[in-house]
Protein backbone atom coordinates (compact mmCIF):
# COMPACT_ATOMS: atom_id res chain seq x y z
CA UNK A 1 0.00 0.00 0.00
CA UNK A 2 2.81 2.44 0.85
CA UNK A 3 4.19 2.26 -2.71
CA UNK A 4 0.82 3.31 -4.09
CA UNK A 5 0.66 6.15 -1.55
CA UNK A 6 4.04 7.44 -2.68
CA UNK A 7 3.09 7.13 -6.36
CA UNK A 8 0.07 9.43 -5.97
CA UNK A 9 2.04 11.81 -3.75
CA UNK A 10 4.95 12.07 -6.18
CA UNK A 11 2.61 12.53 -9.14
CA UNK A 12 0.72 15.31 -7.35
CA UNK A 13 3.92 17.10 -6.31
CA UNK A 14 5.31 16.99 -9.85
CA UNK A 15 2.00 18.14 -11.34
CA UNK A 16 1.75 21.12 -8.98
CA UNK A 17 5.43 21.98 -9.50
CA UNK A 18 5.04 21.88 -13.28
CA UNK A 19 1.99 24.17 -13.19
CA UNK A 20 3.82 26.67 -10.99
CA UNK A 21 6.90 26.60 -13.22
CA UNK A 22 4.85 27.07 -16.38
CA UNK A 23 2.93 29.95 -14.79
CA UNK A 24 6.18 31.69 -13.86
CA UNK A 25 7.63 31.25 -17.35
CA UNK A 26 4.35 32.48 -18.85
CA UNK A 27 4.46 35.60 -16.70
CA UNK A 28 7.98 36.44 -17.87
CA UNK A 29 7.09 35.79 -21.51
CA UNK A 30 3.90 37.85 -21.33
CA UNK A 31 5.66 40.83 -19.75
CA UNK A 32 8.39 40.72 -22.39
CA UNK A 33 5.83 40.42 -25.18
CA UNK A 34 3.80 43.40 -23.97
CA UNK A 35 6.90 45.57 -23.56
CA UNK A 36 8.33 44.64 -26.94
CA UNK A 37 5.08 45.05 -28.86
CA UNK A 38 4.10 48.33 -27.25
CA UNK A 39 6.50 49.97 -29.72
CA UNK A 40 5.22 48.11 -32.80
CA UNK A 41 3.36 50.11 -35.43
CA UNK A 42 0.95 47.50 -36.74
CA UNK A 43 -0.39 49.99 -39.30
CA UNK A 44 2.86 49.60 -41.24
CA UNK A 45 2.33 45.84 -41.44
CA UNK A 46 -1.29 46.04 -42.49
CA UNK A 47 -0.82 48.88 -45.00
CA UNK A 48 2.27 47.57 -46.78
CA UNK A 49 1.69 45.84 -50.12
CA UNK A 50 4.85 43.85 -49.37
CA UNK A 51 3.16 42.10 -46.45
CA UNK A 52 3.22 38.31 -46.89
CA UNK A 53 0.17 36.87 -48.63
CA UNK A 54 -2.29 34.96 -46.45
CA UNK A 55 -5.30 32.79 -47.24
CA UNK A 56 -7.94 32.42 -44.52
CA UNK A 57 -9.39 28.90 -44.82
CA UNK A 58 -12.69 28.31 -43.03
CA UNK A 59 -14.49 24.94 -43.28
CA UNK A 60 -18.26 25.14 -42.88
CA UNK A 61 -20.76 22.37 -42.22
CA UNK A 62 -24.40 23.27 -41.50
CA UNK A 63 -23.46 26.76 -40.29
CA UNK A 64 -26.52 28.49 -41.75
CA UNK A 65 -27.31 30.33 -38.53
CA UNK A 66 -24.07 32.35 -38.48
CA UNK A 67 -22.48 31.86 -41.90
CA UNK A 68 -23.21 35.28 -43.45
CA UNK A 69 -22.21 37.22 -40.33
CA UNK A 70 -19.06 35.20 -39.81
CA UNK A 71 -17.89 35.55 -43.40
CA UNK A 72 -18.41 39.30 -43.07
CA UNK A 73 -16.12 39.18 -40.04
CA UNK A 74 -13.42 37.39 -42.03
CA UNK A 75 -13.70 39.97 -44.81
CA UNK A 76 -13.31 42.84 -42.32
CA UNK A 77 -9.61 42.37 -41.64
CA UNK A 78 -7.41 45.45 -41.94
CA UNK A 79 -4.65 43.35 -43.48
CA UNK A 80 -3.94 44.13 -47.16
CA UNK A 81 -2.65 41.00 -48.84
CA UNK A 82 -5.14 38.26 -47.99
CA UNK A 83 -8.12 36.33 -49.30
CA UNK A 84 -10.86 34.21 -47.74
CA UNK A 85 -11.64 30.63 -48.78
CA UNK A 86 -14.88 29.19 -47.39
CA UNK A 87 -15.09 25.41 -47.85
CA UNK A 88 -18.71 24.28 -47.66
CA UNK A 89 -18.17 20.68 -46.61
CA UNK A 90 -21.34 19.08 -47.95
CA UNK A 91 -23.70 21.07 -45.74
CA UNK A 92 -27.27 19.78 -45.65
CA UNK A 93 -28.77 23.13 -44.68
CA UNK A 94 -29.07 26.35 -46.70
CA UNK A 95 -25.55 27.64 -45.93
CA UNK A 96 -24.55 27.76 -49.60
CA UNK A 97 -27.71 29.49 -50.80
CA UNK A 98 -27.38 32.11 -48.06
CA UNK A 99 -23.79 32.80 -49.12
CA UNK A 100 -24.79 33.02 -52.80
CA UNK A 101 -27.52 35.52 -52.01
CA UNK A 102 -25.58 37.63 -49.49
CA UNK A 103 -22.35 37.90 -51.49
CA UNK A 104 -23.60 37.81 -55.10
CA UNK A 105 -21.80 34.55 -55.85
CA UNK A 106 -21.67 32.87 -59.24
CA UNK A 107 -20.14 29.54 -60.17
CA UNK A 108 -16.82 29.72 -62.04
CA UNK A 109 -14.41 27.31 -63.69
CA UNK A 110 -11.36 26.91 -61.50
CA UNK A 111 -8.48 24.45 -61.56
CA UNK A 112 -7.50 23.21 -58.10
CA UNK A 113 -4.01 21.78 -57.65
CA UNK A 114 -4.51 18.50 -55.84
CA UNK A 115 -1.40 18.50 -53.65
CA UNK A 116 -3.44 16.57 -51.06
CA UNK A 117 -6.14 14.01 -51.87
CA UNK A 118 -9.61 15.20 -50.83
CA UNK A 119 -13.27 14.47 -51.41
CA UNK A 120 -14.40 15.81 -54.82
CA UNK A 121 -16.25 19.02 -55.53
CA UNK A 122 -20.04 18.92 -55.30
CA UNK A 123 -21.36 22.04 -57.05
CA UNK A 124 -18.01 23.70 -57.62
CA UNK A 125 -16.21 26.98 -56.94
CA UNK A 126 -17.92 30.35 -56.53
CA UNK A 127 -16.74 33.97 -56.77
CA UNK A 128 -18.60 37.22 -56.23
CA UNK A 129 -19.71 39.56 -59.01
CA UNK A 130 -19.47 42.39 -56.49
CA UNK A 131 -15.95 43.95 -56.41
CA UNK A 132 -16.40 44.61 -52.67
CA UNK A 133 -16.21 40.85 -52.10
CA UNK A 134 -13.35 40.16 -54.49
CA UNK A 135 -11.32 38.50 -51.73
CA UNK A 136 -13.97 35.81 -51.16
CA UNK A 137 -13.95 32.33 -52.71
CA UNK A 138 -16.49 29.66 -51.78
CA UNK A 139 -15.87 25.98 -52.51
CA UNK A 140 -18.74 23.50 -52.35
CA UNK A 141 -17.50 19.92 -51.91
CA UNK A 142 -18.73 16.54 -50.79
CA UNK A 143 -18.65 15.98 -47.04
CA UNK A 144 -15.33 14.64 -45.80
CA UNK A 145 -14.96 16.21 -42.37
CA UNK A 146 -13.11 19.26 -41.11
CA UNK A 147 -9.61 17.97 -41.93
CA UNK A 148 -10.62 17.12 -45.50
CA UNK A 149 -12.17 20.57 -45.94
CA UNK A 150 -8.97 22.24 -44.68
CA UNK A 151 -6.94 20.16 -47.13
CA UNK A 152 -9.18 21.37 -49.95
CA UNK A 153 -8.43 24.91 -48.83
CA UNK A 154 -4.69 24.18 -48.83
CA UNK A 155 -5.02 22.92 -52.40
CA UNK A 156 -6.98 26.00 -53.41
CA UNK A 157 -4.74 28.60 -51.80
CA UNK A 158 -2.08 30.32 -53.86
CA UNK A 159 -0.67 32.32 -50.96
CA UNK A 160 2.45 31.67 -48.90
CA UNK A 161 0.67 31.39 -45.56
CA UNK A 162 -2.69 29.97 -44.55
CA UNK A 163 -4.79 30.92 -41.55
CA UNK A 164 -7.02 27.98 -40.66
CA UNK A 165 -10.05 29.06 -38.68
CA UNK A 166 -13.44 27.75 -37.59
CA UNK A 167 -16.05 29.60 -39.62
CA UNK A 168 -18.10 30.27 -36.47
CA UNK A 169 -15.22 32.25 -34.97
CA UNK A 170 -15.16 36.02 -34.83
CA UNK A 171 -11.75 37.25 -36.00
CA UNK A 172 -10.63 40.67 -34.80
CA UNK A 173 -9.60 43.18 -37.43
CA UNK A 174 -5.90 43.26 -36.50
CA UNK A 175 -5.54 39.50 -35.98
CA UNK A 176 -3.62 38.73 -39.18
CA UNK A 177 -0.94 41.38 -38.73
CA UNK A 178 -0.30 40.22 -35.17
CA UNK A 179 -0.16 36.56 -36.18
CA UNK A 180 2.18 37.20 -39.12
CA UNK A 181 4.61 39.22 -37.01
CA UNK A 182 6.65 36.22 -35.70
CA UNK A 183 7.19 35.09 -39.31
CA UNK A 184 8.52 38.55 -40.22
CA UNK A 185 10.81 38.80 -37.20
CA UNK A 186 12.41 35.39 -37.66
CA UNK A 187 15.93 35.38 -39.10
CA UNK A 188 17.95 32.23 -38.41
CA UNK A 189 14.98 30.26 -37.02
CA UNK A 190 12.11 29.33 -39.31
CA UNK A 191 8.63 29.92 -37.89
CA UNK A 192 6.38 27.12 -39.14
CA UNK A 193 3.18 28.12 -37.35
CA UNK A 194 1.72 30.60 -34.90
CA UNK A 195 -1.31 30.43 -32.66
CA UNK A 196 -3.35 32.97 -30.77
CA UNK A 197 -5.59 33.28 -27.74
CA UNK A 198 -9.15 32.08 -28.13
CA UNK A 199 -11.87 33.78 -26.07
CA UNK A 200 -15.49 32.76 -25.51
CA UNK A 201 -18.10 34.91 -27.24
CA UNK A 202 -21.22 33.52 -25.55
CA UNK A 203 -23.53 36.45 -24.62
CA UNK A 204 -21.29 38.96 -26.41
CA UNK A 205 -22.91 41.46 -28.78
CA UNK A 206 -21.94 41.21 -32.47
CA UNK A 207 -22.99 43.33 -35.43
CA UNK A 208 -21.81 43.21 -39.06
CA UNK A 209 -19.06 40.79 -38.14
CA UNK A 210 -17.67 43.04 -35.40
CA UNK A 211 -17.50 42.49 -31.65
CA UNK A 212 -19.34 45.41 -30.08
CA UNK A 213 -19.80 44.45 -26.45
CA UNK A 214 -18.18 41.79 -24.25
CA UNK A 215 -20.63 40.29 -21.78
CA UNK A 216 -20.27 37.60 -19.15
CA UNK A 217 -22.41 34.50 -19.83
CA UNK A 218 -25.03 33.46 -17.29
CA UNK A 219 -24.49 29.73 -16.79
CA UNK A 220 -21.81 28.15 -14.63
CA UNK A 221 -20.74 25.91 -17.51
CA UNK A 222 -19.96 28.82 -19.82
CA UNK A 223 -18.32 30.82 -17.03
CA UNK A 224 -16.19 27.82 -16.09
CA UNK A 225 -14.96 27.52 -19.66
CA UNK A 226 -13.90 31.18 -19.64
CA UNK A 227 -11.80 30.47 -16.56
CA UNK A 228 -10.42 27.31 -18.11
CA UNK A 229 -9.38 29.16 -21.29
CA UNK A 230 -7.67 31.88 -19.23
CA UNK A 231 -5.59 29.25 -17.41
CA UNK A 232 -4.72 27.32 -20.55
CA UNK A 233 -3.78 30.28 -22.73
CA UNK A 234 -2.32 32.76 -20.24
CA UNK A 235 -0.55 30.35 -17.87
CA UNK A 236 0.25 27.44 -20.16
CA UNK A 237 0.80 28.11 -23.82
CA UNK A 238 2.85 31.26 -23.29
CA UNK A 239 5.36 29.16 -21.36
CA UNK A 240 5.49 26.43 -23.98
CA UNK A 241 6.01 29.09 -26.64
CA UNK A 242 9.06 30.41 -24.78
CA UNK A 243 10.35 26.84 -24.38
CA UNK A 244 9.53 26.17 -28.06
CA UNK A 245 7.54 23.19 -26.91
CA UNK A 246 4.01 23.85 -28.17
CA UNK A 247 2.32 20.66 -29.36
CA UNK A 248 -1.01 22.18 -30.25
CA UNK A 249 -2.44 25.30 -31.83
CA UNK A 250 -6.18 25.66 -31.37
CA UNK A 251 -8.12 24.53 -34.40
CA UNK A 252 -10.23 27.64 -33.98
CA UNK A 253 -7.42 29.88 -35.31
CA UNK A 254 -3.86 29.18 -36.40
CA UNK A 255 -1.45 30.50 -39.03
CA UNK A 256 0.79 28.09 -40.95
CA UNK A 257 3.59 28.03 -43.48
CA UNK A 258 1.62 26.46 -46.33
CA UNK A 259 4.57 24.74 -48.00
CA UNK A 260 5.50 22.83 -44.85
CA UNK A 261 1.86 21.94 -44.17
CA UNK A 262 1.62 20.48 -47.68
CA UNK A 263 5.04 18.80 -47.46
CA UNK A 264 3.88 16.78 -44.44
CA UNK A 265 0.68 15.75 -46.22
CA UNK A 266 -1.79 18.28 -44.86
CA UNK A 267 -4.32 17.49 -42.17
CA UNK A 268 -4.87 13.90 -41.11
CA UNK A 269 -8.43 12.86 -41.95
CA UNK A 270 -8.19 9.76 -39.74
CA UNK A 271 -8.14 11.60 -36.43
CA UNK A 272 -10.55 13.80 -34.51
CA UNK A 273 -7.62 15.86 -33.20
CA UNK A 274 -6.34 17.18 -36.51
CA UNK A 275 -5.23 20.52 -35.03
CA UNK A 276 -2.80 18.90 -32.58
CA UNK A 277 -1.69 16.15 -34.97
CA UNK A 278 -0.55 18.46 -37.76
CA UNK A 279 1.56 20.55 -35.37
CA UNK A 280 3.28 17.44 -33.99
CA UNK A 281 3.85 16.16 -37.54
CA UNK A 282 5.25 19.49 -38.74
CA UNK A 283 7.57 19.66 -35.73
CA UNK A 284 8.67 16.08 -36.24
CA UNK A 285 9.35 16.85 -39.90
CA UNK A 286 11.57 19.82 -39.01
CA UNK A 287 13.42 17.80 -36.35
CA UNK A 288 14.15 15.05 -38.86
CA UNK A 289 15.43 17.64 -41.33
CA UNK A 290 17.59 19.01 -38.47
CA UNK A 291 16.45 22.56 -39.23
CA UNK A 292 16.01 25.30 -36.63
CA UNK A 293 12.33 26.12 -36.27
CA UNK A 294 9.74 27.59 -33.93
CA UNK A 295 6.02 27.38 -33.26
CA UNK A 296 5.07 30.86 -32.08
CA UNK A 297 2.24 31.99 -29.86
CA UNK A 298 0.48 35.36 -29.62
CA UNK A 299 -1.14 36.18 -26.24
CA UNK A 300 -3.38 38.94 -27.61
CA UNK A 301 -7.10 38.03 -27.68
CA UNK A 302 -7.52 37.71 -31.46
CA UNK A 303 -10.39 35.30 -31.96
CA UNK A 304 -13.73 34.82 -30.21
CA UNK A 305 -15.79 31.65 -30.53
CA UNK A 306 -19.05 30.17 -29.31
CA UNK A 307 -18.51 27.56 -26.60
CA UNK A 308 -20.86 24.75 -25.53
CA UNK A 309 -23.68 26.00 -23.32
CA UNK A 310 -25.07 22.61 -22.30
CA UNK A 311 -23.49 19.57 -20.70
CA UNK A 312 -24.27 17.15 -23.54
CA UNK A 313 -22.37 19.23 -26.11
CA UNK A 314 -19.61 20.01 -23.63
CA UNK A 315 -19.05 16.31 -22.85
CA UNK A 316 -19.02 15.49 -26.57
CA UNK A 317 -16.40 18.19 -27.21
CA UNK A 318 -14.09 17.09 -24.38
CA UNK A 319 -14.56 13.44 -25.34
CA UNK A 320 -13.30 14.34 -28.82
CA UNK A 321 -10.34 16.32 -27.43
CA UNK A 322 -9.33 13.28 -25.36
CA UNK A 323 -9.55 10.91 -28.31
CA UNK A 324 -7.60 13.33 -30.48
CA UNK A 325 -4.82 13.54 -27.90
CA UNK A 326 -4.62 9.76 -27.61
CA UNK A 327 -4.52 9.33 -31.39
CA UNK A 328 -1.80 11.93 -31.87
CA UNK A 329 0.46 10.69 -29.09
CA UNK A 330 0.03 7.10 -30.22
CA UNK A 331 0.70 7.89 -33.87
CA UNK A 332 3.89 9.79 -32.99
CA UNK A 333 5.06 7.56 -30.13
CA UNK A 334 8.45 7.27 -31.84
CA UNK A 335 9.14 10.77 -30.50
CA UNK A 336 8.64 9.76 -26.86
CA UNK A 337 11.79 10.08 -24.72
CA UNK A 338 13.85 10.01 -27.93
CA UNK A 339 16.91 12.31 -27.73
CA UNK A 340 16.95 12.49 -31.52
CA UNK A 341 13.95 14.84 -31.24
CA UNK A 342 15.61 16.99 -28.56
CA UNK A 343 13.15 18.96 -26.39
CA UNK A 344 10.22 17.70 -28.45
CA UNK A 345 10.97 14.12 -27.43
CA UNK A 346 12.44 14.73 -23.98
CA UNK A 347 10.20 17.51 -22.62
CA UNK A 348 7.05 18.28 -24.62
CA UNK A 349 5.94 14.76 -25.46
CA UNK A 350 6.56 13.34 -21.94
CA UNK A 351 4.72 16.26 -20.34
CA UNK A 352 1.73 15.85 -22.62
CA UNK A 353 1.74 12.09 -22.09
CA UNK A 354 1.91 12.23 -18.29
CA UNK A 355 0.06 15.41 -17.34
CA UNK A 356 -2.50 15.59 -20.16
CA UNK A 357 -3.03 12.07 -21.49
CA UNK A 358 -2.63 10.03 -18.29
CA UNK A 359 -3.63 12.59 -15.64
CA UNK A 360 -7.42 11.90 -15.77
CA UNK A 361 -6.82 8.15 -15.52
CA UNK A 362 -4.46 8.60 -12.57
CA UNK A 363 -6.92 10.96 -10.87
CA UNK A 364 -9.80 8.49 -11.20
CA UNK A 365 -7.53 5.67 -10.03
CA UNK A 366 -6.67 7.79 -6.99
CA UNK A 367 -10.35 8.37 -6.19
CA UNK A 368 -11.10 4.65 -6.48
CA UNK A 369 -8.09 3.80 -4.33
CA UNK A 370 -9.24 6.30 -1.71
CA UNK A 371 -12.67 4.64 -1.74
CA UNK A 372 -11.07 1.25 -1.16
CA UNK A 373 -9.10 2.62 1.78
CA UNK A 374 -12.31 4.04 3.28
CA UNK A 375 -14.02 0.67 2.88
CA UNK A 376 -11.08 -1.06 4.57
CA UNK A 377 -10.98 1.60 7.31
CA UNK A 378 -7.32 2.30 6.53
CA UNK A 379 -7.54 6.04 5.91
CA UNK A 380 -5.29 8.39 7.88
CA UNK A 381 -7.83 11.19 7.92
CA UNK A 382 -5.40 13.84 9.11
CA UNK A 383 -3.17 13.23 6.07
CA UNK A 384 -6.13 12.71 3.73
CA UNK A 385 -7.84 15.97 4.70
CA UNK A 386 -4.56 17.88 4.50
CA UNK A 387 -3.98 16.53 0.98
CA UNK A 388 -7.53 17.34 -0.16
CA UNK A 389 -7.33 20.87 1.25
CA UNK A 390 -3.95 21.40 -0.41
CA UNK A 391 -5.22 20.20 -3.80
CA UNK A 392 -8.36 22.33 -3.61
CA UNK A 393 -6.47 25.42 -2.42
CA UNK A 394 -3.90 25.10 -5.20
CA UNK A 395 -6.65 24.69 -7.81
CA UNK A 396 -8.44 27.83 -6.61
CA UNK A 397 -5.27 29.90 -6.27
CA UNK A 398 -4.04 28.87 -9.72
CA UNK A 399 -7.35 30.03 -11.20
CA UNK A 400 -7.17 33.31 -9.29
CA UNK A 401 -3.65 33.90 -10.63
CA UNK A 402 -5.05 33.43 -14.16
CA UNK A 403 -7.83 35.93 -13.40
CA UNK A 404 -5.37 38.53 -12.12
CA UNK A 405 -3.10 37.90 -15.11
CA UNK A 406 -6.03 38.72 -17.38
CA UNK A 407 -6.92 41.82 -15.35
CA UNK A 408 -3.33 43.13 -15.43
CA UNK A 409 -2.73 42.47 -19.13
CA UNK A 410 -5.58 42.43 -21.64
CA UNK A 411 -8.54 43.08 -19.30
CA UNK A 412 -11.23 42.10 -21.79
CA UNK A 413 -13.97 41.76 -19.16
CA UNK A 414 -14.29 45.39 -18.12
CA UNK A 415 -17.83 45.42 -16.77
CA UNK A 416 -18.38 45.81 -13.07
CA UNK A 417 -18.30 42.66 -10.90
CA UNK A 418 -17.16 40.24 -13.65
CA UNK A 419 -13.80 39.75 -11.94
CA UNK A 420 -15.58 38.97 -8.67
CA UNK A 421 -17.86 36.48 -10.46
CA UNK A 422 -14.82 34.75 -11.96
CA UNK A 423 -13.29 34.39 -8.49
CA UNK A 424 -16.54 32.79 -7.26
CA UNK A 425 -16.38 30.36 -10.20
CA UNK A 426 -12.77 29.58 -9.23
CA UNK A 427 -14.05 28.33 -5.86
CA UNK A 428 -16.96 26.39 -7.39
CA UNK A 429 -15.27 24.94 -10.48
CA UNK A 430 -13.57 21.96 -8.75
CA UNK A 431 -17.05 20.75 -7.73
CA UNK A 432 -19.30 21.72 -10.66
CA UNK A 433 -17.07 21.71 -13.79
CA UNK A 434 -14.02 19.56 -13.13
CA UNK A 435 -15.97 16.33 -12.45
CA UNK A 436 -17.65 16.72 -15.85
CA UNK A 437 -14.25 17.22 -17.53
CA UNK A 438 -12.95 14.14 -15.74
CA UNK A 439 -15.99 12.10 -16.80
CA UNK A 440 -15.57 13.27 -20.42
CA UNK A 441 -11.89 12.27 -20.44
CA UNK A 442 -12.62 8.79 -19.10
CA UNK A 443 -15.47 8.39 -21.58
CA UNK A 444 -13.07 9.47 -24.34
CA UNK A 445 -10.63 6.74 -23.32
CA UNK A 446 -13.41 4.14 -23.30
CA UNK A 447 -14.70 5.31 -26.69
CA UNK A 448 -11.22 5.21 -28.18
CA UNK A 449 -10.37 1.69 -27.06
CA UNK A 450 -13.79 0.06 -27.44
CA UNK A 451 -15.54 2.04 -30.18
CA UNK A 452 -13.15 2.44 -33.10
CA UNK A 453 -15.47 4.32 -35.44
CA UNK A 454 -14.28 7.91 -35.75
CA UNK A 455 -16.91 10.51 -34.95
CA UNK A 456 -15.94 14.18 -34.94
CA UNK A 457 -19.03 15.22 -33.03
CA UNK A 458 -21.36 18.13 -33.67
CA UNK A 459 -22.01 21.32 -31.80
CA UNK A 460 -25.38 22.93 -32.25
CA UNK A 461 -24.87 26.64 -32.81
CA UNK A 462 -27.28 29.12 -31.28
CA UNK A 463 -25.64 32.11 -32.88
CA UNK A 464 -23.87 35.06 -31.33
CA UNK A 465 -26.10 37.76 -29.90
CA UNK A 466 -26.69 40.48 -32.50
CA UNK A 467 -27.14 44.14 -31.75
Amino acid sequence: MSIIHYFFLVFSVFAIASYILLAMISAVETIEYIKKNSFVNYKEILSSTFSPSISIIAPAYNESLNIVENVRSLLSSHYVNYDVIIVNDGSKDDSLSKLIQAYDLVQIDHLINEHIKTKPLRKGVYKSTNPAFDKLTVIDKENGGKADALNMGLNMSKNRYVACIDVDCLLLEDALQKMIKPFLESTDTKVIASGGVIRIANSCIVNDGKLLDINFPKTWLEQGQILEYLRAFLLGRMAWSRLNGLLVISGAFGLFDKKIAIDVGGYDTNTVGEDMEIIVRMRRHMEELKEKYKVAYIPDPLCWTEAPDNYKTFISQRNRWTRGTIETLRKHRKIAFNPKYRSLGLVSYPYWLIFERLAPIIEVAGILYFGILIALNEVRWDYALAFIILAYTFSVMFSIVAIFSEELTYHQYKKKSIGFKLIIIAFLEPFVIHPIILYSAIKGNINYYFYKKIEWGHMTRKGMTKA
